[in-house]
């Protein structure tokens, strides 16, 4: 997996961008992520849509090289770590996370985050109900109110670009 790295300054933090959906914040030693939707699969599984177990483990796998790359000690999960109610894909996230020692997860929860505290607190989870500032930086899931005096960032809308070839060929890409 190939890591392209971009920094950018606000608010006197300095954050890097990455091509791999997270974004770094070396003072606070944090990924920043958000809607990861574990258990999604499980869930369209039972509804009969087939989907492979192998999406999540891809997408711990992804997150396992980057937690090492920049050996990052919390995630910040900006809403939707999970999907829906509890199934075998979050209880594999589950066996996943408490491999991990010295892991933390601060959650601000998202639309789909609707499992029971027990389970966020079995995982010690820090869990913001609507937002959570650090150092002038606001998180939140949705309902962004812009204001020039905060930096605010946000899950739930998945912005993309769309690229279009001569050819009628066209790609559309995350980008933050």
């Amino acid at each position: 997996m190939i890591i392209a790295e971009k920094e950018i300054e606000c608010f006197g933090a300095i954050f890097t961008l990455t091509n791999q959906r997270v974004i770094y914040w070396e003072q606070e030693k944090a990924l920043i992520l958000s809607d990861l939707h574990i258990g999604k699969s499980a869930t369209f599984r039972k509804s009969g849509i087939p989907i492979s177990k192998g999406v999540l483990e891809k997408d711990l796998e992804r997150l396992e090289t980057l937690i090492n790359h920049f050996k990052a000690e919390t995630l910040i999960v900006v809403g939707d770590l999970f999907h829906a109610e509890f199934n075998q894909d979050i209880q594999f996230f589950i066996d996943w996370f408490c491999q991990k020692e010295n892991l933390k997860i601060e959650l601000i929860l998202g639309n789909h985050d609707r499992l029971s505290a027990e389970i966020y607190e079995k995982l010690c989870l820090t869990v913001y109900q609507f937002e959570m500032i650090k150092n002038k930086i606001h998180f939140v899931h949705d309902n962004i109110k812009i204001s020039e005096d905060k930096f605010i960032i946000s899950g739930h809308t998945h912005p993309g670009v769309l690229l279009k070839g001569k050819a009628r060929q066209k790609i559309e890409l995350p980008c933050f």
